[in-house]
């Protein structure tokens, strides 16, 4: 064993590569296999965005911005998410421009948490919030919602925070959410907010699938509480830009002072060229979802309706473009071994519940961000498998 093997940080060890990284590593190399794993849009970015980041080569913005990102960007993200969900940032001293979303959560997390802190997760929750809690020193406190739609309640707020206290720093609530689907309505917003301005806690809003939202306009919890919210978005799954890594922190002014100075050290800033495109994609391209979005509901219909039939209890997803699904009953209830024989047997990969943590077993996790003949020949391996 080389000498420096046990010398990293001690948090380090406690962290893995997710399960979803490595179960889609796992099955990528079986024959013929077709995989509704990993959450990417399978679109590519509009024509006019990918112009614009062109035109910003030839240019030559190939230098630093300042650490929160060209004002421009972080002007047209402040009337983004003004007019599409009636909040307001300051864009000079409110919003910082990350390395998507991911970074955004990783710079929030890194300032507020200290060792000893505990943050509440509702549970089952997306794999990439514990880790980074745990680099901090911090430990995740997960409030199980399966009986509850999958929608943290007031009442769970209360008793988590009766029971860890003041340890409790923040919470990270994910709408719509990956891996249900599932998106807090006005009401719950409204309610859940109510109970956590009684607390010293930072509320961690990840909104990353705020565009994808089917069946009512999205709520941002900074609408309802935005003395205590780190708002989360970015670009990644509104205008299918995963590559171009470009996300955003809102919050108010005194929040993001403390903030930058974890970004500053992370990153620097992002990519000069991709905020270029990043400001073609909030003006021009403010409605580039809607096209994406109605593709992904006729898609999500068609898996609903499809993996009723064979027997899985779903929770409807009005969000994001997955589908949670309950393993029947007869059929082996170890998510991860009911996958990787799905995967074996019929060539399809889906991802097991137990990936988003013990709430999730007995669960599959199912990406509709496929073409609709992918989901239909989904379709038809799944119920193969199902019928044998």
């Amino acid at each position: 064993m080389n000498k420096l093997a046990n010398r990293f940080n001690k948090h380090v060890y406690e962290v893995a590569v997710s399960l979803i990284r490595q179960f889609d590593e796992q099955v990528s190399s079986i024959p013929d296999i077709l995989k509704l794993t990993l959450g990417e849009p399978d679109f590519n970015t509009p024509e006019h965005i990918k112009g614009a980041g062109s035109q910003a080569i030839k240019d030559n913005y190939s230098h630093y911005t300042g650490m929160s990102g060209l004002l421009d960007v972080r002007e047209a993200a402040s009337r983004f998410v003004q007019e599409k969900y009636g909040v307001s940032y300051q864009p000079l001293s409110e919003v910082l421009v990350t390395v998507g979303a991911t970074e955004a959560i990783a710079a929030s997390l890194l300032a507020i948490l200290e060792p000893g802190d505990k943050v509440l997760l509702p549970a089952p929750t997306y794999p990439g919030y514990e880790p980074l809690i745990l680099l901090a020193g911090a430990e995740p406190v997960y409030i199980d919602t399966r009986e509850t739609g999958f929608v943290l309640t007031p009442e769970q707020v209360d008793q988590a925070m009766a029971t860890h206290g003041e340890k409790i720093k923040a919470a990270i609530i994910t709408s719509p959410s990956n891996p249900t689907g599932v998106a807090y309505n006005d009401q719950e917003i409204q309610e859940l907010a109510a109970v956590f301005e009684k607390y010293p806690v930072f509320v961690i809003s990840d909104e990353i699938y705020s565009e994808l939202n089917y069946e009512t306009e999205h709520v941002s919890f900074g609408k309802y509480l935005s003395e205590q919210t780190i708002l989360i978005n970015g670009l990644s799954k509104s205008h299918a830009m995963t590559g171009w890594r470009i996300g955003f922190i809102f919050a108010p002014a005194e929040l993001i002072a403390q903030i930058i100075k974890v970004h500053q050290y992370l990153v620097t800033a992002a990519s000069t060229i991709s905020q270029k495109a990043a400001v073609r994609a909030l003006i021009q391209g403010i409605a580039d979802g809607e096209v994406m979005r109605e593709e992904y509901k006729l898609r999500r219909d068609y898996l609903y309706e499809a993996m009723n039939k064979l027997g899985f209890e779903i929770a409807r997803p009005s969000g994001a473009f997955y589908l949670f699904a309950k393993i029947p009953e007869g059929f082996e209830t170890d998510s991860m071994a009911f996958c990787l024989d799905l995967a074996q047997k019929n060539q399809l990969a889906v991802i097991p519940g137990i990936a988003f943590g013990p709430e999730g077993e007995g669960y599959i996790r199912l990406s509709y961000a496929a073409s609709m003949p992918q989901l239909e020949e989904a379709v038809k391996r799944l119920t193969a498998y199902m019928s044998k």
